[in-house]
């Protein structure tokens, strides 16, 4: 717990902050907002153009579901859903607060990132170079660790413990001699 004191003419206003878990509480939030973002990114860009994604996912020159076979529009579209309702459910966490809800939202990504890596890593496009498939493995690989890392970081309290309203004490009037 962190206490603040500031003086404020004749008031004294004394603030106190939980600090409990907030560092596990921060580190969670990253893995989420991080994993938020980018099933946002995925979702919208499947959803609203899955020839394109399909095209050209993950972007910057780079076309890893294109060398994986022919393009299926139910696929495409499918993968922006099922990044749509798994990012929703990463932003709830993150709205609500609830370390609970941040664990869940984690298992999820972890049991969708696990079997995605092992697709992945056990099946290599025919064409992609080496590097290609190393940086491939590394993006897969970083689903379901932010996934962990928000399980394992989430604070053990269900809700976030609230500070307390400041409180303000009146000082005695100093007279001046």
């Amino acid at each position: 717990m962190r206490i603040s004191i500031q003086r404020t003419g004749d008031n004294l206003r004394v603030r106190m902050r939980w600090d409990a878990n907030r560092r596990r509480r921060l580190i969670a939030q990253l893995a989420l907002w991080i994993l938020t973002i980018q099933a946002a990114i995925v979702a919208v860009w499947a959803i609203f153009a899955p020839a394109a994604w399909y095209r050209s996912f993950p972007g910057f020159g780079l076309d890893w579901v294109a060398m994986s076979g022919p393009y299926n529009h139910h696929l495409a579209f499918d993968v922006g859903a099922f990044f749509l309702a798994l990012g929703a459910v990463a932003a709830a966490a993150l709205f609500y607060a609830d370390s609970l809800l941040v664990r869940v939202a984690g298992a999820g990504w972890v049991v969708f990132g696990i079997p995605h890596f092992i697709y992945h890593a056990a099946n290599r496009p025919d064409g992609m170079s080496t590097g290609g498939f190393v940086f491939m493995l590394i993006a897969a690989l970083l689903l379901p660790a932010l996934g962990l890392v928000a399980v394992l970081a989430a604070p053990t309290e269900r809700i976030a413990l609230r500070d307390p309203a400041p409180m303000t004490f009146r000082l005695p009037n100093r007279r001046k001699p």
